[in-house]
């Protein structure tokens, strides 16, 4: 699984907009960054578990709510079942400054994904 698919379908799970576009100014110049999910109460960065760029999603996280006006969390995407160096410290660093955090399995991803359809009320083969 990749990340943006992680993306999607946690923001769905969560009933939120994905790659959501916020500008912003600094000394006359508009940029702009992509929160991975808004939802009406976070600003959510996603990102992959053993991977050095989820240090990353720390620091989009409190800046995008900054933006945002919203709570910051971030959501790791737990590929292997094992707690990474990466996990180990983003969660500590998290938790200590008051950040939400939470893990999420691929599997469990994959299976709220595919049963999806059972959830709306449609048959799945259609």
């Amino acid at each position: 699984m990749t990340e943006a698919q992680a993306i999607l379908i946690l923001c769905a799970m969560l009933g939120g907009e994905a790659e959501h576009r916020v500008e912003y100014t600094l000394d006359a110049v508009t940029s702009h960054v992509r929160v991975d999910c808004v939802t009406d109460t976070h600003a959510i960065e996603v990102g992959l578990d053993d991977t050095r760029s989820a240090y990353d999603s720390l620091h989009q996280a409190t800046f995008n709510a900054h933006l945002l006006g919203l709570e910051p969390m971030v959501v790791l995407i737990d590929t292997d079942g094992i707690e990474s160096q990466y996990e180990y410290q983003v969660e500590t660093v998290a938790r200590t400054y008051g950040v939400a955090y939470a893990t999420w399995d691929t599997d469990y991803l994959l299976r709220w994904q595919m049963a999806e359809p059972f959830r709306l009320g449609r048959d799945a083969r259609s």
